[in-house]
């Protein structure tokens, strides 16, 4: 099982900062779900500052979330553990 999010900070251009539960950081780009669905309303970028950490996952108001695994495996790591 991958690390969870325990922390997230909403970023410019649609990047989420993200701690992980192992103690890595990393960036996540949400740029590419932007016109998919449930995800286009998070192209306001005062709606897309709402994230927050629901359950080990990022959540948005409207209950759209990201795979906890989906955010771990596809983020750049900014550091290690």
């Amino acid at each position: 099982m991958n690390p969870r999010v325990k922390t997230v900070a909403a970023k410019q251009n649609y990047v989420l900062e993200l701690v992980f539960s192992n103690g890595e950081v990393g960036t996540f780009d949400c740029a590419p779900y932007l016109n998919f669905g449930v995800f286009s309303e998070l192209q306001d970028p005062t709606y897309f500052a709402q994230a927050r950490v629901e359950g080990g996952t990022v959540v948005w108001p409207n209950e759209q979330d990201i795979c906890p695994d989906t955010l771990y495996e596809a983020s750049t790591k900014l550091t290690s553990k």
